[in-house]
């Protein structure tokens, strides 16, 4: 956790922000490892006598959130998954978990976005015309549709493992932070970050991968942090920020429409919002009452979820509009390819909507 995001972004207790009118920054209780002006491990506080609930930081990512011993014991394997290990090790412990595991299934996504994220910079990249990955170019698309936003901070909702949000402040030249709920890739980001270095398992096919580890360098990497929140429930004031990314987000998150009335309120007037979603739905993920269109085709927009997002952003437009962002721009279909395994590519063709942060009259 860099010192000075923590300081300039005065994060809060995420409950005392839900339940209580009174709502205080955390402090910086203790420090138990920093590395210059990051720490690695320590704890923050929430300093209010009524509440005095204390959040972590592990490797360098504070994990700011209301259901803080849910997600860890529901995460905990992503917590203590080591990332030290020789290859030949890693192997024989996904032969022996299996396809079906849990350790599996982590290799599988740090293998998909991480590559998505960071091929470019990967040297042993098969590609003869290497290029940003697909999430780095439909971010740049966004940016360029959203085009202007106001001074202050931006921020990446749902940043996976960073490559967009290293992209995002090399674009805007701001503070930016990443904010997503896997601990698993916001290590892969952190490491980056910190030590300038990408690391994942690649895979090849069936449980094989390949251990890849390789230098990287980022421009603006002094201006981005990466934290743990959940993006239904972020631990900022209301319009903090000048610019919020939701790239792949809505169509992975338990409420889709509450996390784009959360991204409203921290969004600064005037500030741009770049949301993009192929709405490939799964009810593992989403409830399918929750859904974006996807379901009941004998309503007014027949099942289409894009008709549905259009309809939140519009003014009026929906009795559940989101209050004050408005939709400005779009592209209907997006390109955006990621690579499952050496013989399986899954391409996607995403809706990218730049919207504005209104206020009423």
């Amino acid at each position: 956790m860099r010192l000075r995001h923590f300081h300039e972004l005065r994060p809060c207790c995420p409950v005392c922000r839900r339940d209580r009118a009174e709502i205080q920054p955390l402090s910086l209780a203790s420090v138990i490892r920093v590395e210059g002006e990051v720490v690695v491990e320590g704890v923050l506080l929430c300093p209010s006598a009524a509440c005095q609930r204390e959040y972590p930081v592990l490797d360098g990512i504070p994990i700011i959130v209301a259901n803080l011993r849910e997600l860890l014991a529901e995460n905990i394997f992503q917590v203590m998954m080591r990332d030290d290990l020789p290859e030949a090790l890693e192997s024989i412990l996904g032969d022996c978990s299996g396809p079906a595991s849990l350790f599996d299934a982590v290799r599988h996504q740090l293998s998909c976005y991480a590559r998505d994220h960071y091929g470019l910079h990967d040297p042993q990249e098969p590609d003869s015309e290497p290029r940003p990955g697909a999430a780095v170019r439909v971010l740049s698309r966004g940016l360029d549709l959203a085009a202007t936003w106001p001074d202050g901070p931006v921020v990446d909702l749902g940043c996976s493992v960073g490559g967009t949000t290293f992209a995002l402040a090399e674009r805007t030249g701001r503070l930016t932070l990443g904010v997503d709920l896997n601990l698993a890739m916001l290590r892969v980001a952190s490491s980056a970050l910190r030590r300038g270095v990408v690391q994942y398992p690649r895979k090849r096919v069936g449980v094989v991968y390949d251990k890849r580890s390789f230098p990287v360098a980022f421009p603006a990497a002094e201006s981005v942090d990466f934290w743990a929140c959940d993006v239904a429930a972020l631990p900022f004031e209301d319009g903090r920020f000048a610019a919020a990314t939701m790239l792949n987000l809505i169509d992975c998150v338990r409420a889709p429409r509450d996390v784009l009335v959360e991204a409203a309120r921290v969004l600064a007037p005037g500030a741009a919002a770049v949301v993009t979603s192929p709405y490939d739905w799964s009810a593992a993920a989403t409830p399918i009452g929750t859904w974006l269109g996807g379901h009941s085709q004998r309503g007014p927009t027949h099942g289409a979820s894009a008709d549905v997002l259009r309809a939140l952003l519009t003014p009026s437009g929906h009795p559940a509009a989101v209050p004050g962002l408005c939709l400005e721009s779009e592209v209907d279909e997006v390109p955006w390819h990621v690579r499952l395994h050496d013989r399986s590519t899954v391409g996607y063709a995403v809706h990218l909507v730049a919207a504005r942060k209104v206020v009423p009259g």
